[in-house]
């Protein structure tokens, strides 16, 4: 499937993958304003399992000062007035299984340029009424679009592990560490990146040895940002 090759690599490797972007944030009749800078990293392995592909990735980033860059660890809410700690990205697993649908793909002179939309809607981990300052409704509802870039030479070569770049943009709800609860609005996300040997410093000293190895084998359930809130505060 050359969308795995791409994406990670088939003959059961670990890849890398790095980004970096930003994030920006509005309510109906405020912004947009510009709220972070974003880092992070998914580190993949594919295993082929029943006839099918399992995709085993973990992921961690950082939510950034948008102007200095550097690693928040609070943040001065600018909608509500409120400093509130950041709960950065930690996500162990991030599973999927691949290989029933074909990846749309498109061919522009010596690119091929792969294009994953991704619909969610699914029971909140964070119901209102539990959780009336994290959660704006019971049902989660975000919209993820990427794209994957690679040079049409190597996507036709064969090869295991297939060079490639990629974007990714993201319309969610605020997080629930931003404590907005119920108000109007949300987030895009808009980043780049690509397959690396190694991360960055910083990052790699940020996320930890552990989120810098994939899972070996499937496990689950899939953590988000708004599980792994609910996980912390004990519920």
């Amino acid at each position: 499937m050359d969308f795995l090759r791409v994406r990670a690599s088939t003959d059961g490797a670990e890849t890398i993958s790095w980004w970096t972007g930003d994030v920006y944030g509005w309510q109906d009749d405020d912004g947009p304003h510009h709220l972070f800078g974003f880092e992070g990293l998914n580190v993949a392995r594919v295993v082929e399992a029943d006839g099918a592909w399992q995709l085993l990735t973990r992921e961690a980033a950082a939510y950034l000062d948008p102007k200095s860059r550097e690693i928040l660890g609070t943040w001065d809410n600018p909608f509500t007035g409120r400093e509130v700690e950041v709960q950065h990205v930690f996500n162990d697993p991030v599973n999927q299984r691949l290989g029933a649908y074909p990846v749309p793909q498109t061919r522009i002179g010596d690119q091929v340029i792969f294009n994953v939309d991704i619909r969610l809607a699914y029971p909140s981990p964070l119901k209102v009424a539990e959780f009336p300052e994290n959660s704006a409704n019971d049902t989660y509802r975000a919209l993820e679009l990427f794209q994957f870039f690679a040079k049409a030479e190597d996507v036709d070569s064969g090869a295991a592990n297939v060079p490639s770049f990629f974007s990714w943009s993201r319309v969610s709800p605020w997080l629930p560490w931003m404590a907005m609860g119920g108000r109007p609005g949300g987030l895009v996300y808009h980043v780049r990146g690509g397959k690396v040997a190694e991360a960055p410093e910083r990052l790699a000293a940020h996320v930890g040895e552990h989120f810098l190895h994939a899972p070996r084998e499937w496990g689950g359930p899939n953590v988000s940002s708004w599980s792994a809130f609910a996980a912390k505060v004990g519920r």
